[in-house]
């Protein structure tokens, strides 16, 4: 099965948790530092990779049958969103949710590099309010 890196709403505890269908955790772990990390429109999370500048981001790798991917959480996805691969902190690699490639307008982006995660980046967020 492969593995998926989840940095949104589909971790532990989320809203969209249920989506894995009991699909086993295998670590919670981190990105290397290779990404930009933004909120698409304040609804979910999108990892970016850069070349200079980029950070680790937090989140959870998942052993996910495809017919889980393929049928529960691929549909669930918006649409700025693609799947990809990301490079894990210990250097192995995973599947994961990654911002559409440049071509596609994305009008509501916010940097949340800075929080390193999308539940601190919902803290804080709604801290400020």
């Amino acid at each position: 099965m492969p593995l998926i890196f989840l940095n949104g709403g589909a971790m532990r505890g989320g809203p969209l948790h249920h989506l894995l269908d009991g699909a086993p955790l295998v670590a919670a772990t981190t990105t290397a530092p290779r990404y930009r990390f933004y909120s698409v429109a304040g609804q979910c999370p999108a990892l970016s990779p850069v070349a200079h500048g980029g950070a680790e981001v937090a989140g959870e790798v998942y052993d996910v049958p495809m017919d889980v991917l393929r049928d529960r959480l691929l549909p669930a996805e918006p649409p700025e969103l693609e799947l990809g691969v990301v490079e894990l902190a210990d250097g192995s690699s995973a599947l994961a949710m990654l911002l559409r490639r440049p071509g596609a307008s994305f009008a509501r982006l916010t940097d949340i590099t800075e929080h390193g995660s999308w539940q601190a980046y919902l803290d804080a967020r709604e801290k400020a309010a």
